[in-house]
């Protein structure tokens, strides 16, 4: 049993992929709100979600893990929960597992006492912000007794995988990292910390056909979303686009603007498909999950828009199983290098770039799966606004 609560200002990054990598691991995650009365909560860059429940149906719930997402002013609300404080203080108390991300270690844990004679790291421009009891450092993930920390959104998948080997052990968090195609992190876990031996590197991006996407300062983005959708690519393409200055628009394929994602996280869309048809757009995207591509496949007016795209040749991408399965059985691939995610290679007319996590060929770009969301969300910024845009968000969000 797994206590993840969200706020007005969670960083969505950090708590969606949180929540999808420990249920693909069999937890039983419940996303709750601590804000009063309301269970649908608007996270950082404009992201909505809902959560399963109100903290206080939670109240006397027993947990193995309490895990608190980043952001501000989301961690600050997380840490003027009264009820919140008191739980994680009663669990911490009993020797269970307690974690925190970004600048919730500093905000909450460590105003609430929780980290005092620990090791512990948060994000950078709070490490000043840690108690002076606290031993600070830098690691991308810190382990000290049953305390876990991290630094923020470019270290989620690796603190996340980290709390599910210490739930279930290092098989099965190899397990469930094997399919999110992480990077070849390397991991090395002591007693105290996990490092990213390659923390620095530029990320990468293989392209052909090279043009310009040089599409003005505010590029009109759509992003629809079905259930079925994978929450995390989801969630990483809208929060680092939005980062970047795209106009993000998030659009339900479904009859309601709330869907349930492909690990049962619910996402609340900005607009319906209808709606979201009325405007133009630069750039279209389409994460991936089976369901959501399966969903956006069968959508006449989505796959219809993306081919007045494709023959206007603007700019449209994929990811995950969206290649393979919406773009691909329609005629958006002919002609062009793409990549899908690896069980999908075969569903590809040409295959002979497919083994690269991100490219790009002309006015496409596609990728391979939730752990390359971030590049791939990276390179899209790159072609929009270039490449020390990107790089700068990459830094900012500790991604490199």
């Amino acid at each position: 049993m797994v206590l993840v609560p969200i706020a007005s200002g969670t960083e969505p990054m950090e708590a969606v992929i949180t929540v999808d990598v420990l249920r693909r691991a069999g937890a039983d995650v419940s996303v709750a709100s601590v804000d009063p009365g309301s269970a649908q909560v608007g996270g950082a860059w404009g992201v909505k979600l809902a959560a399963d429940a109100l903290l206080d149906d939670l109240a006397d719930a027993e947990f193995d893990l309490i895990s608190l997402p980043g952001g501000m002013p989301g961690s600050s609300n997380l840490r003027d929960c009264k009820l919140l404080e008191n739980m994680v203080k009663k669990h911490a108390g009993k020797g269970k597992l307690y974690a925190a991300i970004c600048a919730a270690p500093a905000v909450a844990l460590g105003s609430w006492g929780l980290l005092n004679g620990l090791k512990a790291t948060c994000y950078p421009s709070f490490m000043d912000k840690l108690p002076s009891e606290v031993n600070a450092v830098e690691s991308r993930v810190q382990i000290d007794g049953n305390c876990v920390t991290s630094r923020g959104p470019g270290t989620a998948m690796e603190y996340s995988v980290v709390l599910v080997e210490q739930l279930y052990g290092k098989e099965k968090a190899d397990e469930v990292a094997g399919p999110m195609l992480m990077l070849a992190f390397n991991l090395v876990l002591t007693s105290f910390k996990v490092m990213r031996p390659q923390h620095g590197v530029e990320f990468a991006l293989k392209e052909l056909n090279s043009t310009s996407w040089n599409v003005g300062e505010t590029p009109q983005i759509l992003v629809p979303i079905a259930n079925g959708t994978e929450e995390m690519e989801a969630t990483m393409i809208i929060d680092i686009l939005r980062r970047a200055k795209a106009n993000v628009v998030v659009a339900s394929l479904e009859e309601t603007l709330e869907i349930v994602a492909s690990r049962k996280v619910k996402m609340v869309a900005d607009v319906l498909l209808d709606d979201a048809l009325k405007q133009q757009y630069d750039l279209i995207l389409l994460p991936g999950g089976l369901g959501g591509a399966q969903a956006y496949a069968k959508s006449d007016k989505l796959i219809g828009l993306i081919k007045k795209q494709a023959e206007a040749n603007k700019l449209y991408g994929a990811i995950c199983a969206s290649p393979a399965i919406a773009l691909e059985p329609h005629g958006l691939l002919k002609g062009k290098k793409a990549t899908s995610f690896p069980g999908m290679w075969n569903k590809l007319s040409d295959q002979s770039e497919c083994k690269n996590r991100v490219v790009v060929d002309g006015n496409l770009i596609t990728s391979q799966g939730p752990g390359t969301s971030m590049e791939f969300s990276l390179a899209i910024v790159e072609k929009l606004f270039g490449r020390e845009r990107a790089v700068e968000l990459a830094k900012t969000m500790v991604f490199m």
